[in-house]
């Protein structure tokens, strides 16, 4: 795990999701310059939160302007649930006469990815080289004091996978093993990238704002002696009012993580916030307010506080034109 001293300050930022041109102003809000090739300031470093791909306009920008900074040592990355998929998606399992992608090729799949793979279609051999450096992307980062992870914080299970994986960075086997829905791999996969969720009753449905129809829902891993649906719900669509106030079972109960108030300072993104960006707890604190979506790109902007201070927050308003 990286070293807390190397810098007197990071600066957070959430799920860029191909707002190249935007992530640029951000940076250069937040005091950082081109010098040498990327981004830099005389004393901080960045810490992108993972999901840097899909969707946006501007995919390779965001990519070049986020790898140049980590590979010249001014910031750190993780891997996010869009890395981890695009991943997926490229890679076959190589065991059988007509070699499987790891990540089936259905239409809501295609979706996801269509925007990064259009605008690399034209540049085959850097997409190939951008997916070599997505597995040196580690799931995690522990400083200590704080700590960075794209979705969920899983104590147990991310102590399970550092005495394997000292570093956080998977390999080439684990990524194949994930394709299997009852593996260890794919559970750490699954919960570090994706978060918890939990089953909706059968025939319930929710049709989400990104124009998924889902048969589950986001939930919260902090929440203490949670009761009920509404409990634990974390994602932008509401959930229907008929469960809304349905008692959680002794096995949902048991199926969500929980990080607990007096743990490290946790930063994430993935959950499509909106409006002026808070901290969730004092020790909790999401990045990701929809910026693809004409959102806000933010940032934290962390030094030495011991609780996640409101104040710090910094962000870029996205609008149309600044990114087509």
């Amino acid at each position: 795990m990286p070293e807390s001293s190397i810098c007197e300050g990071y600066d957070l930022i959430g799920d860029v999701h191909g707002c190249g041109l935007t992530l640029i102003r951000l940076l250069e809000k937040l005091g950082y310059s081109r010098q040498g090739g990327c981004y830099r300031h005389p004393s901080r470093k960045a810490i992108f939160v993972g999901d840097i791909i899909d969707r946006g306009p501007r995919i390779r920008e965001a990519l070049s302007t986020v790898r140049a900074m980590v590979d010249a040592g001014q910031a750190y990355a993780i891997m996010g649930n869009h890395e981890y998929n695009a991943l997926s998606y490229c890679t076959t399992d190589g065991e059988a006469s007509e070699k499987r992608y790891l990540r089936k090729r259905t239409p809501r799949n295609d979706r996801l990815i269509k925007e990064t793979l259009d605008q690399f279609a034209l540049h085959p051999h850097e997409w190939a080289a951008y997916l070599e450096w997505f597995m040196t992307l580690p799931l995690l980062l522990d400083f200590g004091h704080f700590r960075v992870v794209h979705a969920c914080w899983d104590n147990d299970l991310i102590a399970q996978f550092l005495q394997r994986y000292p570093d956080a960075r998977i390999d080439l086997d684990f990524l194949k093993a994930s394709a299997n829905p009852e593996s260890f791999e794919h559970k750490v996969m699954d919960r570090l990238t994706r978060g918890t969720d939990l089953r909706l009753p059968a025939g319930v449905r929710i049709a989400g704002g990104d124009g998924f129809v889902r048969d589950f829902f986001r939930t919260k891993y902090w929440a203490t002696n949670p009761k009920t649906y509404g409990d634990v719900v974390f994602q932008p669509d509401a959930l229907p009012e008929s469960v809304e106030d349905r008692l959680l079972t002794p096995e949902e109960q048991a199926m969500l993580a929980y990080y607990g108030p007096h743990e490290p300072k946790l930063f994430m993104g993935h959950y499509w916030l909106t409006g002026k960006p808070r901290r969730i707890r004092p020790n909790i604190c999401c990045l990701d307010y929809s910026a693809v979506k004409y959102g806000k790109l933010v940032a934290y902007r962390l030094d030495n506080e011991q609780e996640i201070s409101e104040d710090k927050f910094v962000w870029v308003d996205v609008g149309k034109e600044s990114q087509w």
